[in-house]
């Protein structure tokens, strides 16, 4: 697996005022930004090309990480425009940059300690996900995995998608059905659980529970909370 994708271009309306004036990947915890825990992780594992896809104050992503070069990296960045694409929109925009082998995606706005060489360099289907357990701010969860590893859109108990996964090009397969209507000349918007959804129903999803540390740094208060836990002595 030698390219990853960065989910980076949401709004963070949760999380103003801070995102004001910072994207959120871009918030430091522990002295750096979200982002890159992310890519020296990624950097660690063996990834050496890292499409970065933004949209809310996109201009500070080149200006803060660079071509990527200080960790090793190959940094492209895929602009979404003033308005997000949503999940699927964001990785088919980003698709033409990352090649036809399997990606590695993740999303900008959490911290977990996962071992990323715990994951599959391929999927056995179109799509392998990290599932963490339900946090309070999403106690029904998304999807049920169930003793085999296969994810069903169905199913108890269920598990939180912790926004960590690899895919195949081929799970945007069918993704007019789920795009918004757009000007002409825009790019198509459309989220990708409903993708996700229908190759779970052929099998085509598997997955794995990581039990270790994971955080969506969805407001303020979850950001300092992940500050205080990894650093305790900091305020």
């Amino acid at each position: 697996m030698r390219h990853a994708l960065i989910f980076a271009a949401g709004l963070g309306e949760r999380m103003r005022p801070l995102t004001d004036r910072t994207p959120k990947p871009l918030l430091a915890v522990g002295g750096k930004p979200l982002i890159v825990w992310h890519l020296e992780r990624l950097a660690g594992l063996g990834v050496h090309y890292v499409v970065i896809n933004t949209s809310h104050l996109a201009d500070q992503f080149p200006e803060a990480l660079g071509d990527g070069a200080r960790w090793g990296l190959r940094i492209r960045y895929a602009y979404e425009g003033a308005t997000p694409l949503e999940t699927g929109g964001g990785m088919l925009n980003a698709l033409p940059l990352l090649g036809p082998e399997p990606f590695l995606a993740i999303n900008g706005d959490i911290w977990t300690d996962l071992d990323l060489a715990r994951l599959p360099a391929e999927p056995r289907g179109v799509a392998h996900l990290v599932m963490v357990g339900n946090p309070p701010h999403h106690p029904t969860g998304d999807f049920h995995l169930d003793a085999a590893g296969q994810l069903h859109a169905r199913g108890e108990p269920r598990l939180t998608f912790a926004g960590v996964g690899v895919y195949r090009r081929e799970v945007l397969d069918g993704w007019q059905e789920h795009a918004s209507a757009t000007l002409p000349g825009q790019p198509p918007r459309f989220p990708l659980a409903p993708l996700l959804r229908t190759a779970m129903a052929r099998a085509a999803v598997d997955g794995m529970h990581h039990r270790g540390h994971w955080t969506d740094v969805g407001t303020p208060e979850r950001l300092a909370e992940l500050e205080r836990t990894l650093f305790p002595g900091s305020r």
